[in-house]
């Protein structure tokens, strides 16, 4: 006599809607059973792909047919039991084998014959070939997509998918904060991914569950191209069509924040001035350390911080420093390169009024950039010909292709910069005339010497500690200020050498490459 046993399976990612849910398929096969006078042991159950082998119901009842416990199975289609050349010749090798005597489909005549088994092996082939065409078929619908610079998968956070256009779009509320994220990462701001999590967290971005954002997916956000406009998908870089939340130059930076930031050992103590100052002997960084003083009249504690030389390339001989004399030099420093609000405010009109005459002479540099934007479409179209001629194999396309897309995308971001604003130099020059006026506000402000550090990161680079001196190198817009016996008397007119291309806000000083403070005491307010 023969036992059956019902096999039902739907795949949670199926994409037929016409195929019957589990309980259809129940209803069916009882009635089948019912019809054919035969007789259904037990249900087997399972939602899971039949695609790749592995299935834990469906091996199940292959292992009560190997020991004998059944001999029959009831199913609906034969893709009910398999999808690939695995399971399927299974299957087949158990009825030659004649451990399953029988097999039923309402759906499929199959007969323990030899041509019974073969229409089976065909059966389950047919099922093989829909899963691999299927597949196929998505994978060309994907490429085609992204080929077409439509994104097509679920939207990075910042974005949602449209479903009219079946693209993405921006969503204003967290895409303002993944600017803002960005933004204060790269000027440092933002000391670590913590303030990045705190301020989704702040603004109700979170998982699923309601906890913070996990740091993977916040590094996963500041390291992903689809930001500032190319999408990467399985290795390759493709050029979207949504509109970017940031420019390439800000990515950049991110980047080399982060780079510095990879490899860090986690702190024990957040200290402001730790990792841009270093010693002026042996090149090594100065760290800082907290020590305890008590005073026995008093019977109380206070806490106070040094600052001292790593010595990591040997013996050295500079002494430690208090952080109170560190911030009174760096707040002297700030305060050199500070602007009175009167004095910014006239400047500011005055490169306005120097920015609109600019705009007329951009006409020769936009030409120049449009004609480098077309010699890297025309090497674009070339590496393509060569890859599909087989000239190029597909790492080294890869590799290229997104160098030039790289390329590409900060030719059309100068390109944007120039026609909406006339000039690169213009909006740097603002930025920097803005900054000046908040020197003095920071210089005087009290419990801010993270303020401090961020803003000296800004004015300067190559920061050495020197027999407790600071040195320092300028960039050449700070120079100009700190060159005069007090910046906010300086006059409008010498400022604006700032003009145009002959001012590197970035850049050191030719001028005055290097500039020191000297130490006096003071108690520290940070």
């Amino acid at each position: 006599m023969i036992k059956y046993i019902a096999y039902c399976r739907k795949s949670t990612d199926e994409k037929d809607k016409q195929i019957m849910s589990i309980e259809q398929q129940m209803e069916e096969l009882k009635a089948f059973a019912q019809r054919e006078n035969l007789e259904i042991s037990q249900f087997l159950t399972e939602a899971e792909t039949a695609k790749v082998p592995g299935r834990p119901i469906f091996n199940s009842l292959i292992t009560l047919i190997e020991k004998g416990l059944i001999n029959g199975i009831i199913s609906w289609h034969p893709d009910r039991l398999a999808r690939n050349s695995i399971d399927g010749g299974k299957i087949i090798y158990l009825v030659d084998t004649g451990k399953l005597q029988a097999l039923k489909f309402p759906s499929f005549w199959f007969e323990n014959t030899p041509q019974g088994k073969f229409m089976l092996s065909i059966a389950f082939g047919q099922s093989k070939y829909y899963v691999d065409n299927l597949s196929e078929n998505v994978k060309r619908g994907l490429y085609f997509k992204l080929r077409r610079g439509d994104w097509p998968s679920y939207a990075p956070l910042g974005y949602k998918n449209d479903r009219n256009t079946r693209s993405v779009m921006i969503e204003p509320r967290s895409a303002r904060l993944v600017k803002e994220a960005f933004k204060n990462f790269a000027s440092g701001e933002f000391s670590s991914m913590k303030d990045i999590r705190d301020l989704f967290f702040k603004n109700e971005i979170t998982r699923r569950n309601g906890k913070p954002l996990h740091f993977n997916q916040i590094r996963e956000m500041l390291q992903r191209t689809f930001y500032y406009g190319l999408m990467t998908y399985r290795g390759e870089t493709y050029e979207g069509k949504h509109r970017p939340l940031i420019t390439k130059k800000l990515f950049d930076e991110v980047q080399k924040v982060l780079e510095k930031k990879y490899n860090r050992k986690p702190q024990k103590h957040d200290f402001a001035f730790t990792g841009f100052i270093k010693c002026k002997e042996c090149d090594s960084f100065f760290t800082a350390e907290k020590h305890k003083k008590f005073y026995p009249k008093t019977r109380g504690e206070v806490w106070y911080t040094y600052y001292r030389c790593v010595k990591k390339k040997g013996v050295c001989s500079q002494p430690y420093l208090p952080e109170s004399e560190l911030e009174k030099q760096l707040r002297d420093l700030i305060g050199s390169v500070s602007l009175s609000e009167v004095l910014a405010n006239k400047l500011l009109a005055m490169a306005e009024k120097d920015g609109e005459k600019e705009k007329q002479f951009a006409v020769g540099e936009l030409q120049k950039l449009s004609f480098s934007l077309t010699e890297i479409e025309k090497k674009l179209d070339k590496l393509l010909e060569s890859y599909l001629e087989e000239i190029v194999d597909t790492e080294s396309y890869q590799r290229k292709k997104d160098e030039l897309l790289q390329i590409k995308k900060l030719l059309q971001e100068e390109i944007e910069e120039i026609k909406t604003k006339g000039s690169s130099w213009l909006e740097p020059l603002k930025e920097f005339i803005k900054e000046a006026a908040d020197a003095a506000k920071i210089a005087r402000a009290k419990n801010n010497c993270k303020d401090l550090a961020i803003f000296a990161k800004k004015v300067g680079s190559n920061y050495f500690l020197n027999d407790k001196r600071l040195e320092f190198s300028l960039s050449e817009a700070s120079a100009a200020l700190a060159v005069r016996a007090g910046a906010a008397s300086a006059y409008p007119s010498d400022l604006l050498l700032c003009r145009g291309q002959e001012l590197n806000l970035h850049g050191q000083s030719p001028l005055r490459p290097q500039r020191s403070l000297s130490t006096s005491s003071s108690t520290s307010a940070c």
